[in-house]
């Protein structure tokens, strides 16, 4: 039996189930809340179970109203007939209920955040009026969620980082093994006179940082991504060009086309790195996080040592982003390929079983 948060949508997490679901290509799948059109018809042809909050039809948009309710939905998703259970978590998977004796082995992204190490910015986001509430809630899924953790029988990391933070959060060792990236989907091309910044435009990825460092340095900046700061960004950013959410061939010429890929937060993995690399271009980035296990500084990319604005704005006046070789780019992407994912994770997963 495989378990993922909520397949809503196509992004990062849900590209990296996909290529788990590959690895066990008849298991049935369980999920919170599930929208087949949403993430592509990449489970289609797959039994998929979902919690009863489906039945709410509850969008992308609009499923955080459910938090409350996603930790006893996951305990209750129907996994009671699986001989082995492999759950992808970034949020509430980990906490489904297998038979006693069963075992359990997730692939975890991250604990919660908002509950553990982002709870500041999770109230800092509603009025003050609902911080009192929202704390309340936080805490207590911070301790259902220690709870849950003590029922896995094993974890796996997507990075140290993540190593680190499920030890600080629930005491629990785990192996690491790099989440894939469809490596074969991007080429390199002719870079033309732009930074790039890809993902969601929400507080937490800091494309601000980017923004403000990019006029600072007087340089051309496209952000691909929407969000819920992108109208504010826009007028405080007039020359900056926001492109929305784009398509994957578009994404793949913009990488192809961009002087450098900017990541401006600090990321458990990263996956824009590795994808910016598959197109022979260089990351500019933090040297912390997944950035220190995806770019190889110097090589494939500059990792600052600061996460401020200034340090990147020096960087993108200063550095001759021409100058890194496009097939060093390359050949470090390749490092993390689907193939070496899914042989990587079965034989984690063997071991894990093992070893219960």
């Amino acid at each position: 039996m495989l378990v993922h948060d909520y397949l809503l949508v196509l992004r990062g997490a849900e590209r990296t189930f996909a290529e788990m679901a590959a690895c066990w290509p008849d298991a049935p799948i369980a999920t919170l809340l599930y929208d087949a059109e949403g993430v592509g018809g990449r489970f289609d042809g797959r039994e998929v179970r979902t919690s009863r909050l489906q039945r709410l039809g509850v969008s992308q948009k609009g499923f955080r109203v459910l938090l409350p309710l996603l930790p006893a939905a996951a305990e209750r998703l129907p996994v009671r007939d699986a001989r082995l259970v492999v759950s992808s978590s970034s949020a509430f998977a980990h906490g489904v209920r297998p038979t006693q004796g069963v075992p359990h082995v997730c692939y975890c992204y991250t604990p919660f955040r908002y509950a553990w190490y982002e709870l500041g910015r999770a109230l800092a986001e509603v009025p003050r009026s609902a911080r009192p509430l929202l704390r309340a809630m936080l805490m207590r899924i911070r301790r259902w969620d220690l709870e849950a953790s003590r029922r896995v029988t094993a974890y796996i990391a997507i990075s140290q980082l993540s190593r680190q933070r499920i030890a600080d959060a629930w005491g629990r060792d785990a192996a690491v093994v790099h989440p894939p990236v469809e490596v074969g989907r991007f080429h390199p091309g002719t870079p033309e006179d732009f930074f790039l910044v890809v993902g969601e435009v929400v507080r937490h990825k800091r494309t601000e940082v980017a923004l403000e460092a990019a006029r600072r340095a007087g340089r051309p900046v496209v952000v691909a991504g929407s969000g819920p700061e992108v109208e504010r960004l826009r007028a405080q950013y007039p020359q900056a060009r926001f492109l929305g959410r784009v398509s994957d061939e578009q994404l793949a010429d913009l990488y192809a086309r961009a002087r450098a890929v900017v990541l401006p937060n600090v990321e458990e993995f990263g996956i824009v790195a590795v994808e910016a690399q598959a197109a022979g271009r260089p990351v500019l980035g933090v040297a912390a996080g997944g950035a220190l296990e995806t770019v190889r500084d110097g090589e494939t990319g500059v990792l600052v040592p600061d996460a401020g604005v200034e340090p990147l704005a020096e960087a993108m006046r200063d550095v001759d982003f021409d100058a890194f070789s496009p097939q060093a780019a390359v050949a470090s992407a390749r490092r993390f390929t689907p193939e070496r994912f899914r042989a990587a994770l079965r034989e984690a997963v063997e071991a894990a079983v093992r070893t219960a």
